[in-house]
């Protein structure tokens, strides 16, 4: 066992953890969501994830789209996107009531 296993280990961190839930809804590099609208960009991804949800609850289509793989973490640099046009109905989903 390595001295960061052993760290990680010690402070309750599980290697599990570094392999964040959703990364098979964040869409890495793909052109296909190049021209949709940006209605917000976030660094991590389980907050990432709980927007998407929140449009998609309120019946918008919504994806995580990022140009670079994530880090073990869950961190990056995260876009939040909507079909073109949707994008001030999508802000307007988000903002607090």
């Amino acid at each position: 066992m390595r001295l960061g296993d052993r760290v990680r280990r010690l402070w309750g961190y599980a290697a599990a953890d570094k392999h964040p839930d959703g990364l098979d809804e964040l869409k890495v590099g793909d052109p296909r969501f190049d021209d949709w609208d940006v209605v917000e960009d976030f660094a991590e991804l389980e907050t990432a994830r709980a927007f998407r949800q929140s449009l998609a609850e309120r019946g918008l289509d919504a994806v995580l789209t990022s140009d670079w793989p994530l880090d073990e973490y869950g961190r990056g640099d995260i876009a939040l996107r909507v079909p073109p046009g949707r994008g001030p109905e999508a802000g307007e989903a988000l903002e607090p009531e």
